[in-house]
């Protein structure tokens, strides 16, 4: 039996090997781990190359407790760990010389981390993000159902997809996601791996856009939803994310999730009007002397109606 403590590697098979049972207990708990961490695995350079980051479980009598995952760019995923937990990886961390430019986890995670952080290095935290993780529960579409129907985006639809994937990032201030789609390396940016739905009316005419992960876990996540400020207030925007809840679960997934911010009424009331539960509140702490390039915002949540996004 190994050890208690944390346990780093930077190989993601034996990471998951290890944790991934872990990490599937409480899928939408661990909906962005999950997802993060798939793609660090499938975006490695080849199938034997290396995984830019770093990948540590927490083990307490042979059993995986917590993790973490430290990206290329500093970026530091968390799963729910107590202050002491937290205490003890910022000093395990500063004592490798492993230096994350900011931390993602459920808010009480992350401010005990940024909170011990700034003790180990002088680094001060900024909050930068919040938002709220909601659930599926039972699925109710929306009454009235506006005009029109759901429609699975296919190839011919990739030039819209785009168009409003970077209106969307314009609106909520994703310059990363903007630049990859700009320089033509949509198959880099967070949305190349996402399945697109339309909601159209009847003539056809698109009018708002929904997209899902794929399955990670029994895990699905609705993100982004996005409809044209012109179009907004006639119900387009829950009728989507109906479609492509309703999809997921056909598909086999157990938890569906999407998150929202805090701050939006309007989009916190429709989701749970449409059956999603409140099940945590995230936050995110940028640390002084990181650099922007980062995080430039990419992991904040809009405040508007028509666009609603994850971490």
């Amino acid at each position: 039996m190994r050890p208690d403590g944390w346990h780093l590697t930077e190989d993601v098979d034996d990471f998951l090997a290890r944790a991934g049972g872990f990490l599937r207990s409480r899928p939408a708990l661990h909906n962005t781990p999950l997802t993060d961490i798939e793609k660090l695995r499938i975006r490695r350079p080849d199938a034997h190359g290396p995984v830019t980051a770093i990948f540590g479980r927490l083990e307490s009598g042979g059993e995986v407790h917590a993790i973490f995952y430290l990206t290329s760019r500093g970026r530091l995923g968390l799963t729910p760990l107590s202050a002491e937990q937290a205490d003890t990886l910022a000093t395990h961390l500063a004592g490798l010389g492993h230096l994350p430019s900011g931390v993602i986890a459920d808010h009480a995670t992350a401010s005990a981390f940024a909170e011990s952080w700034q003790r180990h290095t002088n680094a001060a935290p900024t909050p930068f993000w919040r938002t709220r993780l909601y659930r599926l529960g039972t699925l109710t579409p929306p009454q009235p159902r506006p005009e029109g129907r759901g429609r699975v985006a296919g190839r011919e639809d990739h030039g819209q997809v785009m168009r409003w994937c970077r209106e969307f990032c314009v609106e909520v201030g994703e310059q990363i996601s903007i630049d990859l789609i700009d320089s033509g390396a949509w198959a880099d940016s967070r949305f190349g791996d996402r399945h697109f739905t339309f909601w159209e009316t009847a003539d056809g005419t698109p009018v708002s856009m929904a997209a899902a992960t794929s399955i990670v876990g029994g895990m699905v996540r609705v993100d982004p939803v996005y409809t044209p400020a012109r179009l907004r207030g006639r119900g387009y925007a829950g009728a989507v994310t109906v479609e492509v809840s309703r999809a997921a679960l056909t598909a086999g997934a157990t938890d569906v999730v999407l998150f929202a911010d805090p701050a939006n009424p309007t989009s916190n009331a429709l989701h749970q009007r449409i059956g999603y539960v409140h099940v945590a509140d995230f936050s995110g702490y940028r640390f002084s002397g990181a650099p922007e390039a980062g995080w430039s915002r990419h992991q904040r949540p809009d405040r508007r109606e028509g666009a609603t996004r994850s971490g």
